[in-house]
């Protein structure tokens, strides 16, 4: 670690020695969390990814070869796929129903859906490397009973080409010696403009859906998302197909009843 570090405790080296001989299962769990429990979506997924590659190739810093990391992270990153898949599943439009605002908001939700009405299941795989929308995309997709094998397919080659792919792109970087050195040397502050911006945007994106929610709800206006409008962002099994926009008569009836 550099003496020199801004934030120590976002060091991966730090984190990494702290964790010991647990440091690759700290990284997998990360990448886990950020798409099966919903909460990772203020870590800095693509960085962590890349350094982890490049602190393999420089120090060995988890004590094994290349592409046994790779392959723990794309394990990883496929497993959170599959939880985030069968939480969205299991629970149905009631993960969408909130109350005034939040980070998991009808905002992030209405993003997340309109990835798939551009990409149709393609959108499984590119959300990968979309913050926040790569933690809504399982759950949306469950929510509205994509069928599964297509999205684990899917959710395999998002898997490998993000998990992998970044991975191993941080490993090659580390043959160009400038590049290495200078990633080392300034790590921690490449960190804390990850980390910054993501929180930035979600700060902005929170504070925002919360001011518009108090307005709302001091106008007597309904700031609740509740069971029946939660059913309203559920997507189809066309557009998580195919994309597109398509028609939900069945929604027609659901307002008549």
């Amino acid at each position: 670690m550099s003496p020199t570090a801004l934030l120590p405790f976002l060091d991966p080296e730090t984190i990494i020695a702290a964790a010991g001989p647990w440091a690759l299962l700290v990284v997998c769990f990360i990448v886990f969390a950020e798409t099966g429990l919903l909460v990772g979506f203020l870590l800095p997924g693509d960085t962590l990814l890349i350094i982890a590659g490049l602190l393999t190739h420089t120090s060995m810093v988890f004590g094994l070869d290349i592409w046994w990391v790779c392959l723990a992270i794309g394990f990883a990153a496929f497993i959170g796929g599959e939880v985030g898949y069968l939480i969205g599943h299991k629970f149905g439009p009631s993960v969408f129903e909130r109350k005034e605002s939040g980070v998991f908001s009808v905002k992030n939700v209405e993003r997340t859906n309109a990835f798939f009405e551009r990409f149709g299941a393609m959108a499984v795989i590119l959300a990968r490397f979309v913050p926040v929308v790569r933690t809504f995309t399982p759950v949306a997709a469950g929510v509205g009973h994509m069928n599964y094998r297509k999205y684990t397919l899917y959710n395999f080659i998002g898997a490998v080409i993000w998990g992998v792919g970044l991975t191993y792109f941080g490993y090659a970087i580390a043959y160009i010696p400038w590049v290495a050195d200078f990633v080392r040397e300034y790590i921690d502050l490449i960190l804390l403009v990850a980390i910054g911006l993501t929180a930035i945007v979600t700060g902005f994106h929170y504070w925002q859906s919360s001011r518009m929610a108090k307005r709302a709800a001091a106008a007597g206006e309904d700031v609740v998302t509740d069971e029946f409008e939660a059913r309203e962002l559920v997507l189809d099994q066309e557009t998580l197909e195919h994309g597109g926009h398509h028609e939900h008569p069945h929604r027609d009836d659901d307002r008549r009843d």
